[in-house]
Formats: C-alpha cells, structure tokens, sequence
C-alpha cells in the first residue's frame, strides 16, 4: 500500500518502479515516497438529539468546521516493523509501551480511529488456528512471541474513545517464493497449488473459489472472536504489475473463465472476494464496518470518460481493482482512495480527484474517506509537499464536498515525527474539537438511554451509565439555557468520555456555563442530552 506516486508514470515504468515498495504497502508514485484559515461553513440541519425536549420543530443553523462527525484515522503498518513494534524481538512490555505512545499521539490531536495492519501476508497479530505468528513480532515467522497483541491493541483503542479496524492483505502469502523457507504448518505449503510465484513473492491465486473461501474464513475468524470494529482491506488484490513478470493463473482461467476474457475474469474473482467477504462480517456481526481503500485512481478519462481528469495507473486495468463495481453493490461499507499526490499534480490533481471520487458515492450509503500521505510531507517528491499548507488545504477542499466523510493519514510512525509541524496546523485548523464517528445507517445501531444522574460533585461532572453506551459526548455552553441546538454541531463539544464498564462515568468540569451530557452506541447513535450548570 500506501507509498504514493509512481503508479503515475507510464505503464512499462511503473512495472519495474513499484516492484519491493508496492509488495509492503501498495505502488509508490515519484521516487519512494499559506495557512489560511477558511471560514467555518454553515448549513441547516434537522433538530439535534433531544430536540422533543420542547416540542419545537425549527431547524438548527449549523458549522461543518470544526465538524460534529468525521473519521480520523491512522494506518499503523506492522509488515516490516513499519509502524509497529519498531524492531522485532522486543518484550511484551516493550511491544506494549510503543503502541500505547503512539495511541496517546493520536488520541492528544483528536484522532478516533486506528487501522491497525493484523495480518501483513498470511500471518497473524493474534493467535490464529490457521496462520502462523507474523515474523514482525519475534523475527521468526511461527514463534509465539509470548502474549497475544490483538486484544491488547483492541482494548487501548477503545479506551481512548477509537474505532479499531483490523487491517488484511487478502492475497499475499508471503515475500518469499521459496515455500521452504515459511513455517511448516503455513497454508502456502499445505495448499501449494493455491499459490502462484511472481516477482520474487508470492501470492494466493484470486481465481480460485477455495481461496475466497479461505480468506473469508480468516476474517470471520477475527471478527467472531475478537471485538474489532472494523475490517480493512488495502489495495492489493492482483500483484502490481513488474515488467517481464506474468501472473501464471492460466490454469484457474481455463477452469473457470467461461468464454470471459481474462481481465473481466480477474475483476470478477475480486468483486466476488469483496461480496463474499462483506457478507461474512455483517452476518457475524452486524455492527461491524468493512471498507477498502483502492488506488487513487479508478480509471483515467483517456481508457474510460467517466473516469478521472487524471494520467496515471488503472487500478481498474492493472490490478483488476473496480471499486465503482463495490459501490454501486453496495459490498462495502466505505471506500477510502489513496489520494497521496498534491493540488495541481498535473498526473493526478488531488483537487479533481476528490470531486471525482464524491461523484461516485453520492446517492448511495456507502463512506467516502480520503487516504492522506502524511508520510510524504516534508519530502521532495514535489515542490508541494515542502510546504506545511498542502495537507491541511486537502482537508479544506473536502469541506466543499459532503461525501466526503473523514481522512485517514499513512502512517503511524509520522504523528510523533509531526513532519513540518503539519499536525500542529491540522489540529488548529480543523481538529480542534473532537469529532464523533459519521453514522452508517446500513449497520444500525440505536442511542442509549439518555444519562441520569447528571450531577456535578467538586467541579466533577458525574452521571449513571446508560446501557449499551460505548463512550459519552460532554457539551458545554454559556449560561444557564443551552437551547435546543446546543448539541447540533461540534463547537460546544469538549470531549468523548469512553465508557468504564461502570455503573458510574465521570469528567472534570474546569469551567462554569451549562453541561450537556449525551450518550453514545458503539456506531455513534447519540441519545439526548442531560444537562447540569455550574456557576
């Protein structure tokens, strides 16, 4: 996944460009990879939560900046210590303290949500019955590394008020195309004719029915046993193409393509994973979300006219990846394209492709979110990204597009680097608040129970649990009347109070006004407020 740009050069190029870097993240797009303050936009909405209260029916006037509801999110990156651990080999306590740290960074600039990298090629962050333990915790693939990271890494997610989502690579099986060299127990040797050789690596056959079957039994294994939030699939699905390089699937095409020709075969085998897999995990749970995030671009108008005003790789024609095919299905929850190039990119405008990506959801359920390449800030890939404005004018753009629903930054280990301070200017600009998730009515979800108790005790606020609430949004507005609109936006919000598992939640109310205290379903189904005043 996730290291830019070169995709974006002409096809021969490209093959032989993103061959190492690709395989770990997805294509890399160059060589490796003023601050103006936009005035809050104001729309009508509907009655906020607990508009009842007085039976009133005028709408509220409200600001989509800072926003009520938006994804933040961060991909922590596992395969080749990344992101996390930062070496292999370290001690459970180690392994802990780090991902902690990088939560705690998170969660200080408002973050909501983690995808964290679980299983990098055909291993595993947890312990699976069907995968062996990823080198990247112990350095040797199979070794138990003495604790088992994913519920860990689930709980201190929740207890910072964040989404969790497990991140798969559905297809690779391992970096090796030496089967001897992985654990005896690994499915690449149990079931070698699943597998195709191609560039150096190796890959799982996407034409073969049983190796849907298996990677759908991989994920609805985590998502039975584990409390995730989320699954998420990156941007592989057939390899990136490598000049001189064939995928040798032409066994499984006799067998199985049916007079199809072999490119709308291969999008065929990805649409039916993606169908398959979404269907798996809303019937184990249905609260849990499932997403991908395709290469940036879908199709270029010169192969497709309703393609993008953009020059660069097909995702659709080089790895056989039809995200538009996935909305229009409705098989995923979200769609969140890499879009890791610069306004005025003359290959790939990020500035057109945003409309261009907005068009595609609109009028369906599906999210939109925008992969962001926090990674390449400060870079000298392009003249843009050596000005700290170019991340947060994206996200100003976005405000211009409703569909657009929340921004996902790659990677992890850039919050504590905070390249060209860009964070520092996101923060003030645009997360200042926090931000509760967007609702997606397709996985349902209700409020709790409006809190009671609502009592304030030596300037704490103090309230009952509500059953079946995750977290609680604290509001505070001045004097003793909120009004009915006092929780129809973000700018009274002062914080997202995670649930304790208590019969009593708490936060330490340091200024005088009125409190609105709200409580929250783990989709983010916000109940009505309950309200308390200091002097």
């Amino acid at each position: 996944m996730r290291n830019g740009h070169r995709p974006l050069l002409a096809a021969t190029t490209i093959a032989a460009l993103t061959t190492g870097v690709a395989y770990l993240f997805g294509p890399s797009t160059l060589p490796p990879k003023g601050k103006p303050k936009a005035a809050a936009e104001k729309t009508k909405s509907a009655a906020p939560a607990g508009k009842s209260r007085r039976g009133a029916a005028e709408a509220c006037t409200t600001s989509t900046n800072p926003a009520k509801r938006q994804l933040r999110g961060v991909w922590l990156a596992t395969v080749h210590n990344v992101d996390w651990p930062s070496r292999t080999g370290l001690s459970p306590a180690r392994q802990q303290a780090e991902y902690v740290r990088i939560l705690d960074e998170a969660a200080r600039r408002n973050f909501n949500a983690v995808f964290v990298q679980v299983r990098p090629a055909s291993d595993a962050f947890y312990r699976s019955p069907y995968e062996p333990w990823s080198q990247w915790l112990t350095g040797t693939a199979g070794k138990d590394p003495g604790w088992e990271p994913l519920p860990f890494l689930i709980a201190e997610a929740h207890k910072r008020g964040m989404e969790f989502h497990a991140w798969f690579n559905p297809y690779r099986a391992a970096e090796t195309a030496d089967t001897g060299k992985l654990p005896a127990s690994h499915p690449a040797r149990a079931h070698a004719a699943w597998t195709v050789r191609y560039a150096g690596k190796l890959y799982y056959n996407p034409g073969l029915p049983e190796v849907r079957d298996y990677t759908t039994k991989i994920v609805d294994d985590v998502v039975r046993r584990y409390d995730v939030d989320g699954v998420h699939f990156d941007d592989y699905f057939y390899p990136y193409p490598v000049a001189g390089a064939k995928f040798g699937d032409a066994a499984a095409f006799t067998k199985y393509g049916k007079g199809s020709s072999l490119a709308k075969w291969r999008r065929a085998n990805v649409d039916k994973l993606v169908e398959q897999v979404g269907a798996a995990v809303h019937a184990a749970k249905p609260h849990v979300k499932f997403g991908i995030s395709p290469f940036g671009i879908w199709r270029n108008k010169a192969e497709d006219p309703t393609g993008s005003d953009t020059k660069g790789l097909s995702a659709y024609d080089a790895i056989y990846s039809d995200a538009r095919a996935w909305i229009k299905a409705g098989s995923v929850d979200y769609v969140m394209p890499q879009l890791y190039w610069p306004r005025g990119f003359a290959a790939a405008d990020y500035a057109k492709l945003v409309p261009w990506w907005a068009e595609q959801v609109k009028g369906t359920n599906v999210h939109l979110y925008i992969g962001q390449a926090l990674y390449r800030v400060g870079t000298r890939d392009d003249a843009a990204w050596t000005k700290a404005g170019e991340l947060p004018a994206h996200l100003t753009l976005n405000r211009k597009h409703p569909e657009v629903k929340g921004d996902v930054y790659f990677s992890a280990a850039q919050l504590a680097r905070n390249p060209l301070k860009v964070l520092d200017r996101i923060a003030a600009d645009h997360y200042a608040h926090p931000a509760l998730p967007p609702l997606m009515k397709d996985r349902g979800g209700a409020a709790p129970a409006t809190p009671a108790g609502l009592r304030v005790t030596a300037a704490r606020l103090l309230w009952n649990a509500s059953p079946g609430a995750r977290a609680y949004a604290v509001y505070r507005v001045a004097g003793a009347t909120p009004g009915d609109c006092a929780t129809a936006d973000a700018r009274n919000l002062l914080a997202v109070v995670p649930g304790t598992g208590g019969a009593e939640q708490s936060f330490a109310a340091t200024g005088g006004g009125t409190y609105l205290v709200t409580a929250l379903d783990r989709l983010g189904n916000e109940s009505s407020p309950a309200t308390a005043a200091l002097p």
